[in-house]
């Protein structure tokens, strides 16, 4: 079994034809797990034991000729801030070391429904903060093509479980790029659904009106798969939305896929855009001029103010969110005189630094004074960034850009500047802001040489156009 070429579509047929079991199979990425991950620590949890279990449940469904889904017996490795009942749940923070979870995310029940396999979970940039996975209070893990250079972050840990073929697929969350930017560090594909498309209940919470958990995936059509899995309403979130039909994932309608308009935004082709980048790009657009795509230039003029608006509401909502770690109920604990300087301990030996920085910026901009001069007035533009992708998408079907300004950087590289690693998410923001859905793309001919990725973002809940298109350039 080439595990380099094994996709979730070919494994779901491996099963079905008894080329070999889910116990064969689950083994096999369990070994992988314990000759790779040493080197890359993608992972902080191995559920060795319950995933041997798992499969072979799928194994007697199988051997008595009941059907399976797509996702049934698929190896996945699980993002440590998505709920898995009575498995640990970090967030990759300390002050939630030793915290298991006490129920499963609505993802994880639907998983479990299609009897999908869980390895593990995997490590992040604390709570979600950061673009390089380099912020876990646990480890720092490592670019599978490049160990010297970044996975990019927050999920970094599942992009590469799923580069190093550590797991078949996996899921990660999106908060402002924590799916797209390190599926492009690390050539794979991952994509973030529109906000309300997938069920929140279960995700620790960094920012509500960002968040958005999303999949990782080898091929644009095991994303497809994967997302089908997870999509849908939710009675226990309420920002979910009902009645959205997504059948028209399951069937590749080429022809009408051809005849979408890709709009390219000015705006995200700037200086601070590397030479790499930029050319890969552009190789990836003439690409699909020559099948047949039709391109027009647009405009999005608040992109330019998409970061600070991002860095205003993200550490507010982050700071709201937080609060409820107070390290009493679990995590760290430390010896205090009273409640004050009990939680001043905990939540100072708990946090790490970037975390705190957060914490502090979002109170600050929250706090009497501040409050309309920040927030409300980041609020006032981010309407305006979500009106400027409106108006685009009265004349394109789908917007391309790039997912990063740069190639993978090496581990340490931005750790001491903030600013520099914020700039990291200067094309990614956006999406979040807007709560489109988008998908990151390995830009293809690139054999040999670090990863890059370029984003398709979409009309709300039209996750059918931007896949579409990226079957198409995935098979050109």
């Amino acid at each position: 079994m080439d595990l380099e070429k094994l996709t979730i579509q070919e494994a779901n047929k491996g099963l079905r034809e008894k080329k070999f079991s889910a116990r064969e199979l689950t083994s096999l990425f369990l070994g992988q797990i314990d000759d790779k991950d040493k080197g890359l620590g993608a992972y902080l949890e191995v559920a060795r034991e319950e995933a041997l279990v798992q499969a072979a449940r799928v194994d007697a469904l199988i051997v008595e000729g009941k059907p399976i889904n797509y996702l049934t017996g698929i190896p996945l490795a699980i993002k440590d801030n998505i709920l898995v009942k009575n498995r640990q749940a970090t967030a990759g923070s300390k002050i939630l070391e030793n915290h298991n979870a006490a129920y499963d995310a609505t993802v994880i029940k639907n998983l479990k429904k299609e009897e999908a396999i869980f390895l593990g979970k995997t490590n992040l940039d604390e709570f979600g903060m950061g673009s390089s996975t380099e912020n876990s209070a646990y480890q720092v893990t490592k670019n599978p093509h490049d160990p010297e250079r970044v996975p990019g972050g927050s999920s970094g840990g599942s992009a590469v479980a799923v580069a190093a073929n550590m797991a078949l697929g996996a899921l990660g969350s999106d908060t402002g790029g924590s799916i797209r930017q390190p599926a492009a560090f690390c050539g794979v594909v991952g994509l973030k659904p529109t906000y309300g498309a997938v069920s929140r209940y279960g995700l620790i919470a960094l920012a509500s009106s960002l968040d958005q958990i999303g999949t990782f995936t080898k091929t644009v059509s095991d994303a497809v798969i994967l997302f089908r899995g997870i999509a849908g309403h939710d009675e226990f979130d309420s920002t979910s939305v009902p009645d959205i039909d997504y059948s028209e994932l399951l069937v590749f309608d080429q022809a009408r896929i051809k005849n979408l308009t890709i709009g390219i935004p000015k705006e995200y082709f700037v200086e601070g855009l590397s030479d790499e980048v930029a050319r890969g790009v552009e190789e990836a657009i003439e690409t699909l001029k020559k099948v047949g795509f039709k391109f027009k230039e647009i405009s999005l003029p608040h992109t330019k103010y998409a970061l600070s608006v991002y860095y205003i509401i993200m550490p507010a909502e982050a700071s709201t969110n937080l609060a409820r770690y107070d390290g009493i109920r679990y995590g760290t604990r430390s010896e205090a005189q009273n409640l004050l300087e009990l939680y001043l301990k905990n939540r100072g030996q708990g946090f790490r630094p970037e975390t705190k920085r957060r914490i502090i910026l979002g109170t600050f901009v929250l706090s009497a004074g501040y409050y309309d001069a920040y927030y409300t007035k980041a609020q006032k533009v981010r309407t305006l960034v979500k009106q400027d992708f409106d108006q685009a998408f009265e004349d394109v079907d789908v917007v391309l850009a790039p997912v990063t300004p740069t190639p993978p950087f090496k581990i340490g590289e931005k750790t001491e500047d903030p600013l520099e690693m914020y700039l990291s998410d200067i094309f990614t923001v956006p999406v979040n802001l807007a709560g489109l859905p988008a998908v990151s793309l390995p830009i293809k001919g690139r054999e040999g040489s670090l990863p890059l990725g370029f984003q398709l973002i979409g009309k709300p809940f039209r996750e059918a156009d931007i896949l579409g298109i990226g079957q198409v350039y995935e098979s050109s």
